[in-house]
């Protein structure tokens, strides 16, 4: 790996000092908690990029849901229909065999932080170990911060925590010393992506996504009786791997606003799209909590829909 360039020295020192505002996430039951790990780290160019998995077709139910979009997707652009299932992807109306999301999963005790659940759920999924000592030397991991928590509509608050894997050593590729290591064990593939290509609608072509571009597309829908963009980005498949290139993993829903977010902290810029100023879902979590919905007991398969979103936006 290349020294970190400037601009991504200074990323990660802007990620390092955000201090996110207070959080709803401790005062929900254990049930309710859960968080991911936006793993970041550097390539030959010195550039960041973050690590993401497609999650398998055959996990289990009561795991899958967690990663389900926050928002509902219309099955026609044209006409802005809205499908119930928070599966549906507003570009065509089809599904995916699995959704694309960052390494994570539910809280196991209360007294369990969100670092340590993002880093339990990370080594149970991709085999990143949480013991320093066992990752493959010189490879360290930097806990950088968190993100204000998100709402799942399966009722769930997600707390993202970012990290940085530091190679200690200009002349490794962190790519290809710890992806190949990791043993996808509850995912269907391991990826990266460049992290400040997030900002941007245009793809590697430099095409605009207005005329045709494969790497963003969105709109805007209402969440809880506010405006909320819905992206969708386009990450191309490797040629190596064997898939159509046309093919792309698509990061949408609440992946896609973490990664946006963090990368508009990072950056401290702007993406080229309207989006939401504002980080993550305290507000609508509060509400629920206050509204009763954040029950110890969950009932499977239990989601949040646009009848309980206006009750409880009145609160």
């Amino acid at each position: 790996m290349a020294p970190l360039s400037l601009v991504s020295a200074r990323a990660i020192a802007r990620l390092r000092a955000y201090n996110p505002p207070p959080t709803t996430w401790y005062s929900l039951p254990v049930t309710r908690r859960a968080a991911v790990l936006v793993l970041l780290f550097a390539d030959t160019h010195g550039d960041l990029r973050v690590i993401l998995t497609l999650r398998a077709s055959t996990l289990s139910s009561c795991k899958a849901p967690l990663f389900q979009t926050c928002y509902p997707f219309p099955t026609s652009p044209r006409h802005k229909t809205y499908s119930s299932c928070p599966k549906r992807l507003f570009t065509d109306g089809s599904q995916d065999a699995g959704h694309v999301s960052f390494p994570g999963g539910k809280a196991d005790t209360l007294e369990e932080t969100p670092i340590k659940t993002a880093r339990r759920e990370a080594q149970e999924e991709i085999g990143l170990p949480c013991d320093e000592r066992n990752l493959p030397s010189p490879l360290q991991l930097e806990h950088l911060c968190e993100l204000p928590s998100y709402c799942a509509l399966t009722e769930l608050g997600v707390r993202p925590c970012v990290a940085f894997l530091h190679t200690g050593n200009a002349t490794l590729n962190a790519e290809k010393s710890l992806m190949p290591r990791l043993e996808p064990k509850e995912v269907a593939a391991i990826f990266s992506a460049p992290l400040p290509k997030f900002l941007s609608d245009r793809d590697d072509m430099g095409r605009d996504a207005k005329t045709g571009s494969e790497w963003y597309k969105g709109f805007w829908g209402t969440w809880f009786s506010t405006r909320g963009r819905v992206h969708q980005f386009s990450v191309p498949r490797s040629r190596k791997c064997g898939d159509a290139a046309q093919d792309g993993y698509k990061v949408f829903g609440m992946t896609a606003r973490m990664i946006l977010d963090t990368a508009r902290l990072a950056y401290a810029e702007d993406p080229s799209f309207e989006y939401e100023p504002h980080i993550g879902d305290e507000n609508v979590l509060r509400k629920l909590l206050k509204s009763g919905r954040f029950s110890v007991e969950k009932t499977p398969g239990s989601l949040i829909t646009s009848d309980d979103a206006a009750v409880v936006a009145k609160l």
